[in-house]
């Protein structure tokens, strides 16, 4: 763990809804001053799609018409051995996500974005190695997450994408976020996502294992929420608005989150309309409503106010432009509200005092 403090600082997922990668940057700088992120833009190109972004180079990928498949029919080792090779030599230049798959991202890369002074941290985003491998398939629509060798290669894949993109924006920040993003979580344990404990935690640690700065992963649902907090992730990332009680069902697992240095992500302001009948306060409110809630089962005030960020609630991706702009200076706002209530001021050193002899 950096010695990085959240103070409850404003932080959002990837997507945006500009088809633009200047204007979308216009819009997150505008508002997010201490942690910018790099934007997908998934109305520029199918290819920013959350799945399609990060599956390029992944053995035997094929895109098309809106479906990510993995053509079975042809032999896979060549590729295969490129992504081990790569992976045993540590070679992060496999992890390259192209100008076609990430705009946002190039442009950071081409020095294209002038970054603020107040920047103490800089976030990237992928997508998760659960929701990743569920979202391939076969062309029998079966993920490449039952297939047992397809799923150690989404790990390993996913590792060097992690590891790559870290390495670029190191060139930028001294700090640098990177989250995974795991909506499939939010149907862990269910007949759709029947997969064994280990195996979630297992594919999670092996792309962290790529990292050295800041990690975490969002949830957007519902979820087993010891298996995240479980990890070695420094921040676990939730949909604060609809499911505060979930993560408030454990708090024994919370408080050893928070005890080992973990940072909880809120995702308190709702990624949808629903913003535009909140504000900075009404939200703050609702948080510190949820933190009680925790509170209340045992859980310290003091671990959870020193170790607190602030976001949207999910990606903006879907929304128009105008609605995610709200949605970004609205979680600014609602930053400064929570600074105000949570952060305590700084002692100011006493003066010396002295008598002479």
């Amino acid at each position: 763990m950096s010695a990085f403090q959240p103070n409850w600082l404003p932080i959002a997922l990837g997507s945006v809804p500009h088809a633009d990668a200047a204007a979308a940057w216009r819009a997150i700088l505008g508002a997010f001053q201490e942690i910018p992120f790099w934007p997908a833009l998934p109305r520029r190109s199918y290819l920013e799609n959350m799945y399609a972004q990060f599956s390029e180079r992944f053995p035997g990928v094929r895109f098309d018409k809106g479906r990510i498949h993995v053509d079975r029919q042809r032999d896979l080792n060549p590729d295969l051995e490129r992504l081990y090779l790569a992976y045993l030599e540590d070679d992060l230049s496999y992890g390259h996500t192209g100008r076609d798959h990430a705009a946002g991202l190039a442009r950071l890369r081409d020095r294209e974005v002038a970054l603020p002074e107040k920047m103490v941290a800089l976030k990237g985003h992928l997508a998760g190695p659960i929701s990743l491998g569920l979202t391939i398939v076969d062309r029998n629509q079966r993920p490449v997450l039952y297939d047992e060798v397809l799923a150690d290669a989404v790990g390993k894949h996913l590792r060097l994408k992690a590891a790559w993109q870290e390495r670029e924006l190191s060139r930028f920040a001294r700090q640098t976020i990177l989250l995974l993003e795991e909506p499939y979580m939010a149907s862990f344990g269910s007949a759709f996502v029947s997969l064994p404990r280990e195996q979630v935690v297992g594919l999670l640690e092996e792309v962290f294992a790529g990292l050295k700065g800041l990690k975490g992963v969002h949830c957007c649902g519902n979820t087993d929420w010891p298996i995240l907090l479980s990890t070695s992730a420094d921040i676990v990332s939730l949909d604060a608005y609809d499911y505060a009680e979930s993560l408030a069902r454990h708090p024994e697992e919370v408080a050893r989150f928070l005890e080992r240095g973990g940072i909880i992500d809120w995702g308190i302001v709702p990624a949808g309309p629903a913003a535009e009948g909140e504000t900075a306060v009404s939200l703050a409110d609702r948080l510190e409503a949820a933190m009680g809630r925790l509170v209340d089962e045992g859980v310290p005030h003091e671990a959870l106010a020193r170790a607190g960020l602030v976001s949207p609630s999910c990606g903006l991706g879907a929304l128009t432009p105008a609605l995610a702009e709200h949605i970004l200076r609205l979680t600014a706002d609602v930053s400064r509200e929570l600074q105000a209530r949570l952060v305590p001021e700084p002692v100011a050193p006493a003066e010396e005092t002295g008598t002479s002899t």
